[in-house]
């Protein structure tokens, strides 16, 4: 099957990859060199890949999403009555909402399918997609999806997945945040940090996302497998949602001005986990 692909960014390169092992892709970026990380992928551009019968995108944002999407030379008006737009991102229910509406004018099938993951399980191709659209667009895309995605949750037909995946992104980024305060507790108390990340492994607080974080705390290495900024951006939609929803949202608004000290105070580039970093040193304490 010949796929396009729009967004070749940190997850959007590993993805594209397991898809070209097995499919035609035809990739799309605006940075060139980019297209590199696919060596399986054809280069092409707008107009190639809305030529194919189903085209996937992996953007930063809102801004991005709107921009290749819509309007009258974008994406969807080049696509195909009956072809499948697949947007993966993490974006606001709204822009969905008003992609959606651009593809259905133009009889195009669109599946709302954030991802959830890291870096790490994009390369191991054990994505987890939350999707919701209508159940043909996604009969079409899961053999695409299944080259990256280990699961995939089926979850409505309108912006489901985009609400869950805010939910799901704000247990994520509360939990560094806790973690940062607590562990910078135990270590002011004078705990040896290998002991505090080895209890903290074998506590009631270990989860899969506190086992995955725990070795590269033991090594303080805050390489962004999801950054700050990316964090920010995220707490930031889900406080927003909430506030159209009208669902009261004060922890996740705590949280995200937590992130956005955190990237003003320098650390907008480093991992989400070096929330850390920003407790210890309100807290005075030296690397251990």
């Amino acid at each position: 099957m010949r796929v396009g692909w729009i967004g070749l960014g940190k997850l959007g390169a590993p993805m594209a990859r397991h898809l070209a092992a097995k499919h035609a892709v035809l990739a799309v970026d605006r940075d060139p060199g980019r297209l590199r990380e696919v060596p399986g992928a054809e280069p092409s551009d707008l107009a190639g890949a809305a030529s194919c019968g189903v085209v996937i995108t992996s953007l930063p944002d809102d801004a991005a999403l709107r921009a290749v999407a819509l309007g009258p030379d974008g994406l969807l008006a080049r696509m195909a009555k009956g072809s499948v737009f697949v947007e993966t991102s993490t974006v606001s229910p709204e822009a969905s909402a008003a992609v959606r509406a651009q593809a259905e004018a133009h009889g195009v099938l669109c599946l709302a399918a954030p991802v959830s993951g890291s870096t790490a399980t994009a390369e191991a191709a054990a994505l987890t997609l939350f999707c919701s659209g209508p159940d043909a667009a996604l009969e079409r895309a899961r053999p695409l999806l299944q080259t990256f995605a280990r699961t995939i949750h089926p979850v409505g037909q309108g912006e489901e997945a985009r609400f869950l995946k805010l939910a799901i992104n704000h247990f994520v980024g509360s939990t560094a945040q806790v973690a940062a305060e607590a562990l910078t507790l135990a270590r002011k108390g004078g705990v040896a940090w290998e002991t505090i990340l080895a209890v903290l492994g074998a506590s009631v607080a270990a989860s899969p996302l506190v086992a995955y974080k725990l070795d590269p705390l033991r090594r303080r290495d805050f390489s962004p497998a999801f950054s700050v900024a990316q964090m920010l951006k995220d707490m930031s939609l889900g406080v927003a949602a909430g506030q159209a929803t009208g669902v009261a949202m004060p922890v996740a608004a705590l949280v995200r001005d937590l992130y956005a000290a955190q990237a003003e105070a320098g650390l907008a580039d480093l991992d989400f986990f070096a929330a850390l970093l920003a407790a210890e040193r309100q807290a005075d304490l030296d690397e251990p």
